[in-house]
């Protein structure tokens, strides 16, 4: 139970306005853990609730300080998409409602002077996206001699946008005696191992919900399609069908992203896009208009399958399959949050049915097979297919070194006594053209 955990009575009763007594899996493990000021090393799937495990804690310890307030951010998190930075600063607020302590956001797209200025105010929690966060080091406006608690929330996600670099330079700046929190989705990313050996201390490692083990909650179908134009129709009535209710559409590139909101608009629902190229209050207008429900259907770019938090998602349809089984998880995990549960929904083509099977592999589970009156597809999966279930290759057999050789000389055989055709002088060095034949 969180009442039992030893923290601050300011806390305690922000827990108790939120109705927040029973900790999730990852917050029972981390919370204790990171309370005792060790490192910590932890993976956990997609709305686990892990940003309240490493945020009490880390209030909890800035509470506890006796110490005369110094300039400066006393705990940083860093995080990858201003989504995600809106959505912890939102719950740190809600959890230091009752206390003094200050927190702020920091990131790309918002007025460079304004957030200077907020950093004068000496929040005691910064929740920043790197590039952002590194200008102002840079510059001189932020402050992090005096830091206590680091938190790296999906710090897979940072690695895989090209954060690395930024985040090193951050820490460099950082009070080589604080806490660091590093929290990823999966402990196998690449250049993950590497960037924990740099910045932890001996830390624990704590692995709740791998990511290759899908939601109990969440209900997985697959739609078989035969083109762009039946996917289309496929996707307007499975809309039609959730009529009234919020759901989430992915595409993979931001261009299909736009072009599907444009469709549904078109067809008479309500629905925007959200994509990596919008500006932050373009994003902010779009995500308000979704969680007040003037927006039915978000048709959004992989920038949303990390840090939205909206509730009552009910289904996630992902009209192109991601690219990895990971990016699945995170997709998904849109629905079925908090207990709910949920339906995903994924479109595939031919071309994409061993991207599936790759899929399904990693997360060990087979998608539920369903299609829909009257929009049946003609394609019912490879006509040959391996042991894995992949489509088995079509490419033809080379032929074999003495059956080559065979057909050669037949067909030299049937060529002989032919003249040999005059090699061409098209093209030759000395810049002249074929020669012409006597007349």
């Amino acid at each position: 139970m969180l009442q039992e955990l030893p923290l601050d009575r300011q806390l305690r009763l922000a827990l108790d306005e939120l109705a927040l007594a029973t900790p999730t899996p990852v917050q029972a493990q981390v919370i204790p853990a990171a309370l005792t000021g060790s490192d910590l090393l932890v993976s956990a799937a997609t709305g686990s609730g892990k940003t309240l495990a490493y945020l009490l804690p880390t209030l909890q310890r800035l509470l506890e300080e006796t110490a005369p307030r110094q300039a400066g951010t006393l705990a940083l998190v860093l995080v990858p998409t201003r989504e995600l930075a809106r959505q912890v600063l939102k719950s740190c607020r809600q959890l230091t409602a009752k206390s003094p302590l200050q927190c702020m956001a920091l990131t790309g797209g918002a007025d460079f002077k304004y957030q200077k200025a907020q950093f004068r105010k000496n929040p005691e929690v910064v929740i920043a996206t790197p590039g952002r966060l590194l200008e102002h080091c840079e510059k001189g406006s932020a402050d992090l001699a005096a830091l206590k608690v680091l938190v790296l929330d999906e710090a897979d996600r940072m690695l895989e946008m090209g954060f690395r670099e930024d985040v090193l330079k951050i820490t460099d700046a950082c009070n080589p005696a604080r806490q660091t929190l590093m929290l990823s989705a999966t402990l196998k990313a690449k250049g993950l191992g590497e960037l924990s050996n740099t910045l932890l201390n001996a830390p624990q490692t704590i692995a709740v919900d791998p990511p290759r083990q899908a939601q109990a909650n969440i209900h997985h179908q697959r739609i078989l399609a035969d083109s762009t134009e039946h996917k289309n129709q496929l996707l307007l009535a499975l809309l039609a069908q959730n009529e009234g209710r919020r759901s989430l559409v992915f595409a993979n590139k931001r261009r299909s992203a736009e072009r599907l909101a444009g469709l549904l608009a078109h067809n008479g629902l309500k629905a925007d896009c959200l994509h990596g190229e919008m500006s932050t209050e373009e994003r902010k207008r779009v995500m308000a208009a979704f969680r007040e429900g003037k927006i039915q259907v978000l048709c959004a770019s992989d920038l949303a399958a990390r840090g939205l938090d909206v509730p009552d998602i009910d289904t996630v349809i992902n009209y192109d399959l991601p690219h990895s089984g990971d990016d699945y998880v995170h997709r998904c995990g849109r629905t079925g949050r908090a207990g709910a549960s949920g339906v995903a929904i994924s479109l595939v083509e031919a071309s994409q049915w061993n991207l599936m099977i790759s899929i399904q592999r990693y997360l060990n589970m087979d998608f539920e097979q369903r299609a829909l009156p009257g929009l049946k597809a003609k394609y019912s999966g490879p006509k040959k297919a391996k042991g894995s279930g992949k489509a088995a290759g079509s490419k033809k057999k080379k032929p074999a070194k003495g059956e080559a050789k065979a057909k050669q000389r037949a067909r030299d055989a049937k060529n002989k006594g032919k003249p040999k055709r005059p090699k061409s002088t098209a093209g030759g060095n000395d810049g002249t053209g074929p020669l012409m034949k006597k007349k």
